[in-house]
């Protein structure tokens, strides 16, 4: 019996789009892809995501650390607010659908956890989003210092809300390999494709991973 459902955030349950203008590329006149080589850099993001960069601002200048020209001060801030304020946005606007499904979810006693491989900008409005209510824990990795799809990151989040992996189901869009780890860690996996559309060698790495695949995140019900 499944007790206890755990969700990724990112891709899952929201999209970090960008906006039509003033976006961190924008800023720095750079397009995205030329943006993205910066600031999804490895070695930066495992970092931040780790919780080794304490503050805002230290993520946007350690991404602008590697770009070969100068970034004044004001675009500094420039940066950092458009990109709080694109991780703000995509905290507060959640699809009907998703919100209904973890209602339901909730009025079946179950109880959700969310594991997010998440810096200190990316998890800094988690409270102002009509997401948090539904949660009874939420665990990011720059709070835990574990990423997924280490083992630990699981085994802490069950501990957190006293179940066994038998009694749980995970669900992700399947990055970080994460539906591994959760595998790994003895739980239910569920590949969820509602936010994000893999493409053929993505979604084939990911599935063998997967014990369901789902692409409404209402499909849930069917396996529980």
């Amino acid at each position: 019996m499944i007790k206890a459902i755990y969700f990724d955030l990112f891709f899952t349950l929201i999209v970090p789009a960008y906006e039509k203008t003033n976006n961190e590329y924008d800023i720095l006149n750079l397009s995205v892809s030329e943006w993205e080589q910066y600031a999804e850099n490895d070695i930066l993001y495992h970092e931040r995501a780790l919780g080794f960069v304490k503050t805002e601002i230290e993520i946007i200048d350690k991404i602008i650390s590697l770009m070969p020209f100068e970034v004044s001060v004001v675009q500094k801030e420039q940066v950092l607010s458009a990109r709080e304020q694109r991780m703000k946005n995509a905290l507060k606007m959640i699809s009907k659908e998703v919100l209904d499904t973890l209602q339901k979810l909730k009025l079946k006693d179950i109880r959700l956890g969310l594991i997010s491989n998440a810096d200190c900008i990316d998890c800094k409005y988690w409270n102002q989003s009509p997401l948090f209510r539904y949660f009874d824990d939420s665990i990011f990795s720059c709070n835990v210092g574990l990423l997924k799809p280490d083992r630990q990151i699981y085994e802490l989040a069950m501990q957190h809300l006293n179940v066994s992996p038998e009694q749980c189901l995970f669900v992700g869009d399947g990055g970080s390999n994460e539906l591994c780890g959760a595998k790994t860690a003895g739980m239910g996996t569920v590949f969820s494709e509602m936010l994000e559309k893999k493409n053929t060698e993505q979604r084939k790495s990911i599935v063998k991973y997967a014990d369901y695949h789902i692409k409404h995140i209402n499909e849930l019900f069917n396996y529980l």
